[in-house]
């Protein structure tokens, strides 16, 4: 047979009884709560009755919790703070909240930027500020819970979620790719994990000699020097679909090396994320995950 369960108590009772029990005192409680003494003695009362059980102790000065009193106090004053909460998140008018993410330049600028007007119509009430990562060491200043890195997903004490795939392709400026072999072009070197121009060339069968040129800290600084037309750049799709679809770049082969690299959303995994950051992580994965994946 099912078990009955017994209607909740007024909540003017439980109100008189968390704020009797947080104050040990009925008229203390009952100058906050805006009651008379005896209105509140009465909840308490009447509260005891339905449950059938003694939550105070009355003494010669005051009230003190009875053991079945304190064991009740701190669920009906998390319940309060459930309602509460969901009051104001629900109906009470957001403030502004600002939410701090680090992204390496090339992905803050390339990927992030042109995603504000988005942003600012998905979730009005969250200001981005945006720190541009130069450095790996940068990640290691404290402010932010979210960041943006570019590796293989594997970053110890992080939880990752993936936002991008990359696939490498040669590009550049449509008046330089009009030769017959852009092979013997200059070939724009981007420093660290992009710098693979000997792997695309092993894995695509292409011959050549190609001559190596300017190399750079930033793939979006390499990206501007190929746009100016000077030399092909290896680019990183997806950070390079917007210039190759307004036609600032163009793609020199068919061929994609898929890279195990890419773009991840990370916090640390003992990190507690506001609501504000975990909108807005949701949102970015929405927007962004597995972008550029075959």
């Amino acid at each position: 047979m099912a078990r009955t369960i017994p209607p909740l108590p007024p909540l003017d009772w439980l109100r008189s009884f968390e704020a009797a029990a947080r104050l040990s005192n009925f008229t203390a409680a009952a100058a906050e709560l805006g009651l008379t003494q005896a209105a509140v003695s009465q909840h308490i009362r009447l509260l005891e009755e339905r449950l059938k059980t003694r939550l105070f102790s009355r003494l010669a000065r005051g009230v003190a919790l009875a053991p079945e009193g304190a064991a009740y106090l701190p669920h009906i004053q998390s319940a309060f703070a459930t309602i509460g909460s969901s009051t104001a998140e629900l109906f009470e008018p957001r403030a502004v909240q600002t939410v701090t993410i680090r992204a390496p330049i090339s992905f803050a600028l390339l990927m992030l930027v042109p995603a504000l007007p988005d942003l600012a119509k998905a979730l009005p009430r969250i200001q981005l500020d945006l720190v541009t990562i130069h450095r790996p060491t940068d990640y290691d200043l404290p402010g932010s819970a979210l960041d943006i890195r570019f590796g293989n997903g594997a970053f110890p004490g992080r939880e990752a979620d993936r936002l991008t795939a990359e696939r490498l392709v040669p590009v550049a400026a449509p008046g330089l790719a009009s030769g017959a072999d852009w092979t013997s072009l200059p070939l724009l070197l981007v420093a660290g994990a992009r710098e693979m121009w000997a792997e695309w060339f092993a894995a695509s069968g292409l011959a050549g000699h190609p001559r190596r040129s300017h190399r750079f800290d930033s793939f979006v600084a390499a990206m501007e020097a190929a746009s100016a037309g000077a030399g092909v750049l290896l680019g990183s799709r997806p950070l390079v679909d917007a210039a190759l679809d307004s036609k600032t770049l163009v793609q020199l082969s068919a061929f994609e090396l898929s890279s195990t690299s890419g773009h991840f959303l990370t916090k640390a995994s003992t990190a507690r994320l506001t609501s504000a950051e975990q909108d807005f992580r949701q949102w970015l994965l929405s927007r962004l995950s597995g972008s550029g994946s075959a």
